[in-house]
């Protein structure tokens, strides 16, 4: 009987590696036919644009630098993207992981036509796994001539939830990498990128947006500009980045009804009240340029285009995180919404301890986090981390009487901020969480830079994060853990997780007997 159920498995295995093979080959065949052209960005140049007058005087002004700033609020975010988008009069390069078709999304999709209707040309890569269902939406206008959308990494299978499904599992070697990062590249001058997608939640979207991701990103101006265009370009000429309309080859759709629609959409009351808030009175230079600190040390890391394929000939983003962290003399400040560092990833965190530096951590809490899997992995970690010495806080806000947040039972904001702050003189900032997916698996971009003025922004972001009104902290005593909310009625040490229901609880407590790692 077991030797029969041995072979029934084994013989079961064989059919979904076959399967497996065969799914992968018939993909392959039908990506090389789909391959859109191949195409570069276009080089910046001194005076033909709005964004050329304004960016050229001050590049020339600091020669061998970069412009930097923060974007911290969700308001500066959505008004930097829809400003450049404005004063742009050559290219739109855009990267995104997610680009909801909420309020905020579509009055991004209103600014990409108005700037391909002035001859702007946009490319625009998204990853697929948030634009499956969607496919409509981003049709409308990459119909028009000087649009292109293009899916990384996309199922074949569109408008079949059962097949779209079979075709993910039999491949998910491949379909498990995702391109994660998040860059907006205007005229070749101008460059937005950090961790915030495209959508209500990360760009502080009207007041019935239930959740509010804190989030970080940067301005860059300057030659690094040039870099991150090449980088758009190796990504948007991979073998894995199709054109949508691929996918959709009979598909037409009536140009000015979808027009119509998204004119609705973007002139209601809830778009104009978002739009009016985070832009009125303000012009892309009060943006764009007077808050950019001109600074030489500025190194763009992105990982290269082999780890979406699964090959590693040259070092990933990862690499430069473990050697930033290894180099630490006196202090690490970490925000990252999702902690799973793995076996060595502990170790390095740990041995920074043991050597006397001070580490400090800021990641979501049970009660906050968006996937409750990664929050049952990441609790393997706490009380090794708690040991070595590093203080750990699990961000919990308050509610905002300003927006009519929930409290913190129940729906909330969250952290989807990336920051590693190293010795209050160097900083990365970027998409990179600090998990083992965005280690081994996902496509990851960030910005690494020694400014301490800029450093003490992003410094000071954390020690606001980190107060009883925004977080937890979380301390071992005894061998145990013990959660130190701080809000009338829960004050003091707590031995369950606060904030989060118990049917919640008992999800991440049986989620974490699984092989979190791997998952």
């Amino acid at each position: 009987m077991i030797f029969g159920l041995l072979l029934g498995l084994g013989v079961a295995a064989a059919l979904v590696l076959a399967a497996s093979a065969f799914a992968m080959r018939s993909y392959n065949r039908f990506a090389t036919r789909a391959r859109g052209p191949h195409s570069s960005h276009l080089p910046a140049k001194a005076q033909d644009t709005p964004l050329d007058r304004l960016i050229t005087p001050l590049i020339d002004a600091h020669p061998g630098c970069n412009g930097l700033a923060n974007i911290l609020g969700p308001k500066d975010a959505f008004a930097a993207r829809s400003l450049s988008a404005a004063q742009a009069g050559r290219s739109l390069d855009l990267i995104y992981y997610i680009w909801r078709t909420d309020t905020a999304g579509k009055l991004m999709m209103a600014d990409l036509l108005a700037a391909a209707d002035r001859g702007v040309r946009v490319r625009l890569l998204l990853d697929d796994i948030a634009v499956q269902g969607f496919d409509l939406a981003f049709l409308g206008i990459t119909q028009h001539p000087n649009i292109e959308v293009r899916l990384f990494n996309p199922v074949r299978n569109r408008g079949h939830l059962l097949r779209r499904g079979v075709e993910f599992i039999l491949g998910l070697s491949r379909f498990n990498r995702r391109m994660h990062s998040k860059l907006w590249i205007a005229d070749g001058h101008l460059a937005i990128l950090g961790g915030r997608n495209i959508g209500d939640t990360y760009l502080g979207g009207p007041v019935t947006t239930k959740r509010l991701a804190h989030d970080a990103d940067m301005i860059l101006a300057g030659p690094l500009v040039a870099q991150a265009a090449e980088v758009f370009d190796q990504f948007w000429n991979l073998g894995l980045s199709l054109p949508l309309v691929t996918f959709w080859p009979s598909l037409r759709l009536n140009d000015a009804r979808f027009r119509r629609r998204l004119s609705r959409a973007t002139n209601g009351p809830l778009a104009l009240r978002m739009r009016d808030a985070s832009i009125a009175g303000r012009s892309a230079d009060d943006l764009l340029t007077t808050p950019l600190r001109w600074i030489k040390d500025v190194t763009l890391l992105a990982d290269p285009p082999e780890k979406a394929l699964g090959q590693r000939h040259h070092r990933y983003l990862s690499d430069t995180i473990a050697d930033m962290l290894a180099a630490a003399r006196s202090e690490v400040i970490l925000t990252t919404p999702y902690f799973v560092p793995g076996k060595d990833g502990l170790s390095l965190i740990t041995g920074l301890g043991a050597r006397g530096v001070r580490v400090k951590l800021l990641t979501n809490s049970l009660s906050t986090t968006d996937v409750a899997a990664v929050h049952a992995a990441y609790a393997h970690y706490r009380q090794p981390l708690l040991a070595s010495g590093a203080a750990l806080w699990e961000f919990s806000p308050m509610p905002s009487s300003d927006r009519g947040l929930r409290t913190r039972r129940g729906s909330t904001d969250r952290l989807h901020a990336k920051i590693f702050l190293i010795d209050g003189t160097h900083a990365l900032v970027g998409s990179h969480n600090f998990d083992l997916r965005s280690a081994h698996l996902n496509i990851e971009l960030g910005l690494l830079f020694h400014d301490r003025t800029l450093v003490a922004e992003l410094a000071a972001l954390f020690d606001l994060q980190t107060t009883p009104d925004m977080s937890f902290s979380v301390t071992l005593e005894q061998g145990a853990l013990h959660w130190n909310p701080g809000e009338q009625g829960l004050r003091g040490k707590q031995r369950a997780e606060p904030g989060a229901s118990i049917p919640r609880r008992l999800a991440a407590w049986a989620m974490a007997f699984l092989p979190h790692d791997w998952l």
